[in-house]
């Protein structure tokens, strides 16, 4: 849902009748780039704090060196993790959340709690689909 022209909420779906179509897009872009498994686990583990590289790796699991690298260069761009460099022989760095991060840590955190709450229901949900489906 956006504003209309008159300041009134319409749903995306009618934006194109109000030229709106902008808004739409640009939320569905966004939405792409940060709503990926690995960016809100990465999100959620730097909210814990700090962490160089590889400490970071072994709190996010089960990703590839090239994902992890991947996902942090796209969170940075889009100002979510800060990436500081210490000049140090070899040099260090650590990535952290900056002040948007932050601010998108409480609705991953709200994602997960949904999650976490409605897993049985989904898994229920998923074995009725299997049995109406005949699927084993």
């Amino acid at each position: 849902m956006k504003p209309d022209n008159h300041g009134e909420t319409v749903p995306c779906e009618a934006a194109d009748a109000c030229g709106q179509v902008h808004a739409c897009d640009h939320i569905s872009r966004v939405l792409a780039r940060i709503s990926d498994k690995w960016s809100l686990l990465v999100v959620r583990v730097l909210g814990q704090g700090p962490l160089r590289f590889n400490a970071l790796r072994r709190e996010v699991g089960e990703i590839s060196q090239k994902v992890l690298a991947s996902t942090l260069r796209e969170l940075e761009e889009n100002g979510f993790v800060s990436r500081t460099v210490t000049p140090t022989t070899p040099p260090q760095v650590e990535y952290a959340l900056t002040d948007l991060g932050q601010e998108f840590l409480d609705p991953v955190r709200g994602l997960a709690e949904w999650v976490v709450a409605n897993s049985a229901r989904m898994d229920a949900a998923r074995a009725a689909y299997a049995k109406r489906r005949g699927i084993d």
